[in-house]
């Protein structure tokens, strides 16, 4: 898809990936709406931009019934203005550093319904208002495919995520909308606790920059790639772990006293 005038909705646009997203939007001549929880941070962020008259803002709470329905009701007059969207980036999502047994009920649910419940429910309203030809990216994880300790229900959310990317794309075959999936690997993000940067730097796991996951995200966008991977041997273990399970297990293993530490330490 050329992005040139295209209107996008991003979504989880006031964190540090959504940010660099919109910035790389802008550059290939797209009219972003960003759309997060916090109005204030938002307005920051399109003052930031080249041409912030082009884009436009909406707070909403996506973990809410109301948050969602705002969406929708701004995507269908955008319809009715003859701005229709013609790109959706379901890039909001959330996790959290714990093992599954000291997590509430509470979390765990917030967690899932940000990570796949809202992108299902976006995706499902968008087939009524998104232009034709057009594009759903869901930004999924590394740890979609290959299943993390203390990562459990972020990796449930995100392998669930990966799989309904999947099955809508193939359904929508022909239709006109495209359904893609990107899978960044770790990312220097606010998202990211201390204790979870220090992690990674003891088991000598590589993050990338933000505006190196937007890079990716526009070069999908216009090529139409249907899923990619980041990040080298992330990719690698993503793709053995669904034919050697216990390959990846192996491996895992070794870090099992480091990854106990690391999440003891973050729950004193």
């Amino acid at each position: 898809m050329d992005l040139n005038n295209k209107h996008v909705l991003l979504t989880g646009a006031s964190g540090g990936i959504g940010q660099e997203i919109a910035l790389a939007l802008e550059e290939s001549g797209a009219q972003v709406t960003l759309v997060a929880r916090n109005e204030e941070k938002l307005e920051q962020i399109r003052y930031s931009m080249a041409n912030p008259d082009l884009h436009s803002i909406l707070a909403a709470d996506l973990l809410t019934p109301e948050g969602r329905e705002s969406v929708v009701i701004h995507a269908k007059h955008q319809v009715r203005i003859n701005k229709a969207y013609s790109v959706v980036i379901n890039n909001a999502g959330s996790n959290q550093f714990q093992f599954l047994a000291q997590r509430t009920t509470e979390s765990i649910e917030r967690e899932v319904q940000l990570n796949l419940m809202t992108p299902i429910a976006l995706s499902q309203s968008a087939l009524g208002w998104l232009r034709r030809p057009g594009i759903i990216l869901n930004i999924g994880s590394t740890f979609g495919s290959i299943g993390y300790p203390g990562y459990a229900t972020y990796c449930a959310s995100k392998g669930g995520l990966h799989r309904f990317t999947e099955a809508l794309d193939r359904e929508l075959d022909g239709s006109g909308i495209r359904v893609l999936y990107l899978a960044p690997r770790a990312t220097d993000t606010e998202l990211n606790s201390k204790q979870v940067v220090d992690l990674n730097k003891k088991l000598g796991n590589r993050s990338d920059a933000p505006q190196a996951v937007a890079k990716h995200v526009t070069e999908m966008l216009e090529k139409e790639k249907t899923a990619r991977w980041i990040g080298w041997p992330e990719k690698l273990f993503a793709r053995v772990n669904q034919i050697f399970p216990n390959v990846v297990s192996r491996s895992i293993r070794k870090q099992q006293e480091t990854i106990h530490y690391f999440i003891n330490h973050t729950n004193k």
